[in-house]
């Protein structure tokens, strides 16, 4: 039977880690894909994001024209849009659980999500993965600077021959890809459930977390596939000129939805915690 309601604003950390988490296998990962994809053509939530997404390769390009220094913060940038690829896809969430609870749900709505009960929760992990994509990007300054030195090239064309011609470039390829596999695998563990949990609970920043880390712990080999299918629609989506990241970003923000409706026992929390307003 659900949980009865309790009387408080919030539910203590002992109570949202007694929120049972379940198994997921291949067919709940292939399910979540086919329902994100299905909501992605019903709302075309990627019109909203196509204005959040320019800006974003205005940056990435204005880094590539400022060469000299910067230049070799480019590929960590350019990663970087996957570590804060759960972030953008937050209005996602939203219109995802407003279409499921039989709401009006379209582009109109992709900033409700700033209503929500746990807004300010919702704020506190965007922070945190803020900060980790300022650590990501300074490991990977950390990173060149111990392999190729402080002199950077002074071309695009004299950064990759160094890059794909010399040890130190290679060595910069698989260390970087390294590093990076192991903030990516934070970022996923730390969201895949809690900021879908927090646009549809009325639930502590911690709590949440708490919560995808368990689920993430329990299912760990589901995790991994999951990650490398993200990893791969990214990779795809960013070619050419990132462009493509207009459908694989609402996607997989839809897909994550699903697959967090599928991990977490829902019914398990209280109905203070899940207003549906």
């Amino acid at each position: 039977m659900p949980s009865k309601a309790i009387p408080t604003h919030r539910r203590s950390a002992s109570q949202t880690r007694s929120v049972p988490v379940r198994k997921i296998t291949n067919a709940e990962l292939g399910a979540a894909l086919r329902e994100g994809m299905d909501d992605f053509l019903s709302m075309r939530g990627d019109l909203m994001f196509l204005g959040l997404l320019y800006p974003l390769i205005g940056i990435v390009a204005a880094t590539i024209t400022l060469g000299g220094a910067l230049m070799p913060l480019f590929f960590p940038i350019a990663a970087g849009i996957g570590l804060l690829g759960p972030l953008a896809a937050v209005g996602f969430y939203e219109m995802a659980r407003r279409r499921e609870a039989g709401q009006t749900s379209n582009w109109s709505h992709f900033l409700d999500v700033r209503k929500r009960p746990a807004a300010d929760d919702i704020a506190s992990v965007a922070a945190l993965l803020l900060a980790i994509f300022a650590l990501w990007l300074v490991a990977a300054g950390i990173l060149f600077v111990a392999l190729w030195g402080l002199d950077a090239p002074q071309s695009i064309s004299a950064f990759l021959a160094r890059l794909f011609t010399t040890p130190e470039g290679w060595a910069l390829i698989v260390i970087g890809n390294l590093v990076g596999l192991g903030f990516a695998a934070l970022v996923l563990t730390i969201s895949v459930v809690s900021l879908p949990m927090l646009v549809d609970c009325n639930v502590s920043a911690r709590e949440a977390v708490a919560t995808s880390i368990r689920a993430t712990r329990e299912n760990k080999g589901a995790m991994i596939r999951w990650g490398l299918i993200v990893a791969g629609l990214l990779v795809i989506g960013s070619i050419p000129a990132f462009i493509g990241l207009a459908i694989v970003l609402p996607w997989l923000g839809y897909a994550t939805w699903h697959l967090y409706t599928k991990m977490v026992d829902r019914n398990a929390i209280p109905a203070r915690s899940r207003r549906r307003d």
